[in-house]
């Protein structure tokens, strides 16, 4: 666990070897951590940053995994609606069709950014970064890459379609015939497949390799 430090010894420290708690400001020296290690804040219990085990290559796998899984999830059958005798078959892209056809073209395009666009754009960013340092070229362009990841974090909402889609099938199953697609199946394992991304890509060590500090990310 990190040692808290007080006012006079931050000027006779480097910033580098200075962590400071997201959760409470308090501001502490920066442990060394061993593999599967990770550091908590002595004031909250916030984990600041931990070591994984082969972050890269780990991170690739769930990376490509997740584009796999893109297409399918966003052009497959999300359900197949029977109502009246008249039978119908929704996807993502669909719906963002639907939402533009009728002339919501605003709500089609916040729609279509949150749940294709951004998406899409943080997972080919992710790839990017991750292939800058296993590769070891263009570490520059990862570092703008990742930054920019970090900014369009809050606004692919991946789960939040998930759940109008849920809820959605929940207030039709009175009044018509429900069956589940194989393109929900996908969007919800693609739903999954970020979040465990999201534990696995320590952003401690993408950060320090990214800026050469630590050249054993992926070990």
């Amino acid at each position: 666990m990190p040692d808290p430090v007080d006012a006079l010894e931050v000027s006779d420290l480097p910033l580098d070897d200075l962590v400071a708690c997201h959760e409470c400001d308090l501001l502490m020296r920066k442990p060394a951590l061993a593999v599967g290690e990770k550091a908590q804040c002595p004031r909250c219990g916030y984990e600041l940053y931990a070591h994984r085990h082969n972050v890269v290559e780990r991170s690739l796998a769930l990376v490509l995994a997740a584009l796999l899984l893109y297409i399918p999830a966003n052009f497959l059958p999300i359900m197949q609606l029977n109502l009246l005798g008249q039978t119908s078959e929704d996807t993502v892209w669909s719906g963002v069709v639907g939402l533009f056809d009728t002339g919501m073209q605003g709500v089609a395009a916040v729609v279509f950014l949150c749940s294709m666009g951004i998406p899409l754009l943080k997972l080919l960013c992710q790839l990017a970064v991750l292939l800058s340092i296993r590769w070891k070229i263009g570490r520059s362009y990862g570092l703008l890459l990742y930054r920019i990841y970090h900014h369009m974090k809050d606004w692919g909402m991946l789960e939040v379609y998930l759940m109008g889609v849920l809820v959605a099938i929940v207030k039709l199953a009175d009044m018509a015939s429900i069956n589940i697609g194989l393109g929900l199946v996908c969007f919800i394992s693609l739903l999954m497949v970020q979040v465990l991304l999201e534990v696995v890509m320590s952003p401690h060590q993408i950060w320090q390799a990214l800026s050469g500090e630590d050249e054993h990310a992926g070990d």
